[in-house]
């Protein structure tokens, strides 16, 4: 029966890939087909490459331009990238990150761009595109090509487009290249001419700076023709197993000899926004496959000494499918490959780019195919929706797999700490590209987004979060959504009205500090104070213990939220009235004596981020 089911989510999945253009809430979206081949010389590291878009235009306007990236065009001296890197490196941080080396920027790119070879850059040169075999005036602004159309793209049209481009591959940067730290020869990611996304908001040809994407949903048909030595990994379904070998073939099937010097590789991917490929001669691969889930690969660089680790990283991710799945909604695609390759960690759909055998890394960039591969938020403008969701889902994996006691979101809360009193925060709805720093983007898109869904579930309760995650799941997925379409599905789940803590959480810097203030007796009750000192209002849960060892749970809902949460444990709760935001305090009474009470304390569960916890709990001496 549970394979039968699986059957018919799959069919059910497919279905909803295929009408995804249409049957999403209130919203358009464009549609893309891809069909790129590519000639990769392995000598010269350069390539040259055809494809043939048909694109959709699904949107209610007429399209007299449209744009494609040149990603690798970054990778060259005096680029928009090299020169922010390099103005970012002048800042001073009081706090370095991991990543760097006490300077604000990003210890990965730092100044290298400046110092590349002609030999050693990147770029790609769009040489024609032609509708109807008339070519089409180009412009390019470096990452960013401009297409002025002779004939516009009507509404609710389509259009045939060729596209003649050639690239060098950059040595390894950031993100895509080649010979990376460990020796990859090729991370083959941002690689060719794309598509930028246009959607209600207009063009989003936003310039590569250094940060995040956005991209239309698609159908892709790659063919990679490149010396039958290397082995190549992908973001996709490979449709000639038995061809290239490498394990990919059929248990016990013969791969078919090839008397020349290299081999095409046929690639598909259906229902994604992008496609990622790496190749290397040394690339070993691992299989695993959950119960229910997808194929798992695992390629990497055949080094002796790794293989215990790589083999970890298998049969970890295949243990945690389960957790993912029920708590996250499940995978829809066919495969999903873990590939050594890159600069760290970076995602992309069906697959992710690792530097090392790191079992936290490969469960952050494996979410990332719910927080971005599957969701298709715009990274640009809403980075917190993927790397903060993805961080946070990642830490839940991780610490469910390892049975951990405590508070989860520790690290995460102590990174927006961190921010909120660096005096360089900034509001997460920053774009991504235009934060001052590299330091307040990281704590912003990171661990203020983690914290974000961490608290959600003290505002709703845990549970409610969690159906929330799941209707987000099956509501939004393949359909671009923005911070509004998430609220909106955790008010209908909850029952609350949840917009202040949007607005509030992202689009503001205040902060969340309550304190406990004084306790007294009036009118013969025992009244306990609590202070709101921040500027950010919250619901507020006060654990009242007396020194019998009894306790009681206050619970005080924010005027703004028009609901209430659940009770979260079998702790004698009592529901007070509303706090009205504008209060600066509020007061509440318990039925027992002054005398009884041994302390009292706001939030014991830890996820209230509040800015300074020393005044959440009074301890009453004996």
């Amino acid at each position: 029966m549970r394979k039968q089911l699986f059957v018919i989510f799959l069919l059910s999945s497919a279905i909803c890939q295929l009408t995804s253009a249409t049957a999403q809430p209130d919203r358009w979206q464009q549609r893309i087909k891809y069909v790129i081949n590519v000639n990769m010389d392995v000598v010269t590291n350069r390539f040259s490459g055809t494809e043939k878009l048909e694109y959709t235009n699904n949107s209610p306007d007429t399209l007299s331009k449209v744009y494609f990236h040149l990603y690798w065009n970054a990778f060259q001296p005096g680029s928009s990238m090299d020169v922010r890197s390099r103005e970012l490196g002048k800042t001073v941080l009081a706090e370095p990150s991991r990543r760097s080396d006490g300077l604000d920027w990003d210890a990965r790119v730092k100044d290298r761009i400046s110092k590349l070879t002609p030999e050693e850059i990147g770029y790609q040169r769009v040489k024609s595109i032609t509708i109807n075999g008339v070519a089409q005036t180009l412009k390019e602004h470096e990452t960013i090509l401009e297409v002025l159309l002779n004939k516009p793209i009507l509404p609710h049209s389509k259009v045939q487009m060729d596209v003649v481009f050639e690239a060098q591959v950059p040595i390894q940067i950031r993100r895509s290249g080649r010979d990376n730290k460990e020796g990859i020869r090729y991370s083959m990611s941002q690689w060719y001419p794309k598509m930028v996304e246009y959607d209600y908001q207009g063009w989003n040809a936003n310039p590569y700076i250094a940060r995040e994407f956005y991209g239309v949903w698609g159908d892709y048909d790659v063919n990679i023709t490149i010396d039958k030595t290397y082995m190549v990994a992908a973001g996709g379904d490979l449709q000639n197993p038995n061809d290239v070998g490498f394990g990919y073939q059929a248990a016990g099937t013969p791969v078919k000899p090839n008397p020349n010097k290299t081999v095409t590789w046929k690639w598909q991917a259906y229902n994604v926004h992008d496609f990622m490929w790496a190749a290397d001669p040394n690339y070993k691969m691992i299989t695993r496959t959950p119960k229910d889930g997808p194929l798992i690969r695992v390629i990497y660089k055949a080094v002796d000494s790794l293989e215990d680790r790589w083999q970890k990283v298998a049969d970890t991710t295949a243990l945690a499918y389960p957790i993912i799945a029920r708590t996250f909604g499940p995978y829809p695609y066919k495969t999903y490959s873990f590939v050594q390759g890159g600069d760290g960690g970076m995602e992309y759909p069906m697959a992710t780019l690792i530097v090392n055998a790191s079992i936290g890394t490969a469960l952050h960039e494996w979410m990332h195919s719910w927080y971005q591969m599957m969701m298709g938020t715009n990274e640009s403008l809403y980075p917190w929706m993927d790397e903060g969701f993805t961080d946070y889902a990642s830490t839940r994996v991780m610490a469910t797999l390892r049975n951990a006691p405590g508070f989860w979101f520790t690290a995460s809360y102590r990174g927006y700490y961190n921010l909120a009193k660096s005096g360089l925060e900034e509001p997460a709805s920053t774009h991504s590209d235009h934060y001052n720093t590299n330091y307040a983007y990281s704590n912003a898109a990171y661990s203020k987004g983690a914290v974000f869904m961490s608290q959600l579930g003290y505002i709703v309760g845990d549970s409610v979060r969690d159906k929330i995650l799941l209707a987000y799941y099956n509501t939004w997925r393949f359909k671009h959504p923005n911070p509004n379409d998430f609220i909106r599905v955790a008010e209908k789940v909850s029952g609350m009205e949840l917009d202040w803590y949007k607005e509030y959480w992202i689009y503001t810097t205040k902060t969340i500090d309550y304190a406990v203030g004084d306790i007294n007796v009036k009118d013969g009750k025992t009244m306990i104070t609590i202070k709101r000192v921040g500027k950010m209002p919250m619901p507020v849960d006060v654990l009242v213990t007396f020194k019998d060892g009894s306790q009681e749970m206050h619970y005080i809902p924010l005027s703004m939220m028009y609901g209430e949460k659940p009770a979260e444990n079998n702790i004698p709760r009592t529901v007070h009235d509303e706090w009205k935001w504008t209060n600066p305090e509020y007061a509440f009474s318990t039925t027992h004596s002054i005398q009884d009470i041994k302390s009292v304390e706001i939030d014991p569960s830890q996820r209230l981020a509040d800015v300074n916890r020393t005044n959440n709990k009074l301890v009453i001496p004996d």
